[in-house]
Order: structure tokens, then sequence, then C-alpha cells
């Protein structure tokens, strides 16, 4: 229990029913930031503070722990409340399903120190515990096949262990990979990745990948723009058996 949050509600007589009336989300949302580790989404954070008349830091304290970009913490608190993922990755493995060894990979060659990058995997990494929850959210990603063709120099160790790993993943009850092979040419996904989350009140939001900066999409018709690409690059992949066994053989030819 959160007990600075439970004192602050009880200090001014609010209740969850109360906070999801004044913030508009949902009940069963609302009532899971009194729990130890439940930080509000950035949008609700400073409101919900407000409300109970308290610091953001004081009724949740490891926001000031934590060690993802700043730029990126809206979308972290969005993966964290979400009960659904559809994930495309055109160039990379889902940042989920990493290694830490392939973290550090993807971000060779950026102008960061070493302690930045030693930053920036562990909080890649810290992520994934989502997936370890006792009530993970489901986790839908497709790769492009050529995710798992390509390495950094001649390291294959490192992409036979990522292979690997994605394989041992994509066995989860909640998680389900597919791929698109190579095969299949020109397809909607070569415009670039993708996330779409499903969050607890039934809303939905979209994480759009760019080189230069990342979006989050909450408008519903460039959502319903990405559902359409979703169920057409979808149409492409291999079923979960088949796409297990493309990975495993992917993780045999690094050997």
């Amino acid at each position: 229990m959160n007990h600075a949050v439970v004192e602050a509600m009880t200090e001014k007589g609010e209740t969850a029913d109360s906070l999801v009336a004044q913030t508009g989300v949902d009940p069963k949302t609302a009532a899971r930031w009194a729990n130890p580790g439940r930080i509000p989404q950035t949008r609700h954070r400073a409101q919900v503070a407000k409300i109970l008349g308290r610091d953001v830091a004081e009724l949740w304290p490891d926001v000031l722990k934590r060690r993802e970009p700043a730029w990126f913490r809206p979308w972290a608190d969005i993966e964290r409340e979400a009960v659904a993922l559809r994930w495309f990755e055109l160039a990379w493995v889902p940042g989920l399903l990493q290694t830490e060894a392939y973290a550090r990979a993807t971000l060779a060659g950026e102008a960061l120190t070493a302690g930045e990058v030693d930053q920036l995997v562990s909080a890649r990494l810290g992520r994934q515990g989502v997936l370890k929850r006792e009530r993970p959210p489901l986790l839908i990603a497709i790769i492009d096949e050529g995710v798992l063709r390509r390495t950094i120099g001649d390291d294959r160790a490192m992409m036979r262990e990522q292979c690997d790993h994605l394989a041992r993943c994509a066995n989860l009850p909640s998680v389900q990979v597919h791929v698109v092979p190579v095969g299949v040419g020109m397809y909607p996904g070569l415009g670039g990745a993708f996330i779409l989350a499903e969050l607890p009140e039934g809303s939905r939001v979209a994480h759009v990948d760019g080189q230069a900066q990342a979006q989050i999409i909450e408008q519903n018709a460039e959502i319903a723009t990405l559902d359409r690409r979703w169920a057409r690059i979808s149409g492409e992949a291999l079923p979960r058996a088949q796409s297990l066994d493309l990975i495993r053989k992917a993780a045999e030819s690094w050997t």
C-alpha cells in the first residue's frame, strides 16, 4: 500500500470514485494509484497531486528515480498501464523483448557517454518487468525478418543470444511474436514502426517512432489509420508457430 497516497486521500476526503469523477479515468486505474510502484500517467500525475494537495514526489517518490529519458516517460507510463500492446518493428527487436547485449548494440554510435548508455539500457530492461507481473499485458509483436538477420559488426554471439531469448519470450502465455518473411516484398510496414496500446478504461493510444522525435498519438482518426495498417501487416506475417520456427532457425544461423 502507498501510505502517502492513502493518507492524502483520507485527509482530503477523496476516494477512488471521487478521483475518477475529477480525472475521467477508469475506477480500477484510480484504485491502483494507491498500490506500491503504480505511478499515474504523466497527464494525470500533476492533476491528482493538485487534488490531494501534495507534491508529486511526495506521493510517488519513485518518479525521481526513473532512468528512462524524460521525453520517453509519458509512453513508459502508458506502457505500464496497458492491458494490451500491438507492436510492429521494422528494424529492431521490440524493447520489451531485448537482451542487455542487444539493447547496448542498438545504442552504438550514438553521442552518449558510457554512463548514459548504462542508464538507458537499465531503463529499457526495467520496463520488461511488465511481462513478469501476475497479470501482464497481452503483447502481440510483429517484426520484419530482416530484424533476425542483422547484427552489429560481426557479433554473431549477440544475435544468437537475442534470437534464443526472443524464442523463449514467444512461448510466454501473454506474448505472441509473428514474423513478416523477407519473401513478402513491399508491404505497409516499410513505412516504419509503431505501437498501439489499449488502456484499462478502453481508450487507445499509439506510439510512432521517428528519426528525430517519437510521437504519442491519441486522435481517433490517426489511430484508425494505424489499425488499418496493422491489419494489413498482420495479414502478411507468418502464424505464431511458423514464426517461432523461423526465429529458432535464425538463432541456429548465428552459431
